[in-house]
């Protein structure tokens, strides 16, 4: 019986490959392991800024999920964390085995947005750590009873 010499199609052997790999946009976020914000959030976060910066466009591919935990040396669990966020939070769609995509912002989302990365940015200069922040807009919010 003739041997079928079928290529592999295993993302994590060959991410290299270009059939993997058009399309996807070259945005790697920076994740820091000795931080205290979990890796995820991490993710979540650059994501979300790079989409508010206009660096990550309506349209542009997210690297598979297996493909960035490889990359990050994070476990695929903690990416598939992120990505879930993110869609949640209208940022990204996500079409199956298509990938994970960056939605459109409206204007008052990108307002939004602009504004708490602003405001988180000088609650930061500050001195604050993100808890801290998180306490001062649930206070500010009425939301500690």
């Amino acid at each position: 019986m003739p041997s079928l010499d079928v290529p592999s199609h295993d993302v994590l052997a060959q991410p290299e490959h270009s059939e993997f790999c058009e399309g996807i946009s070259g945005f790697i976020p920076a994740v820091d392991k000795n931080s205290d914000v979990p890796p995820y959030s991490q993710i979540r976060r650059a994501v979300i800024a790079a989409r508010a910066a206009g660096n990550l466009q309506p349209g542009d591919r997210l690297p598979p999920m297996r493909m960035l935990a490889q990359q990050l040396g994070l476990a695929v669990n903690t990416v598939a964390k992120a990505y879930k966020e993110l869609e949640a939070a209208g940022a990204i769609e996500t079409h199956g085995r298509a990938g994970s995509f960056i939605t459109a912002m409206d204007s008052t989302s990108q307002k939004k947005h602009e504004l708490t990365s602003r405001y988180i940015a000088s609650m930061r200069k500050l001195g604050l750590e993100d808890a801290e922040i998180l306490e001062v807009c649930t206070h500010e919010l009425g939301l500690d009873h």
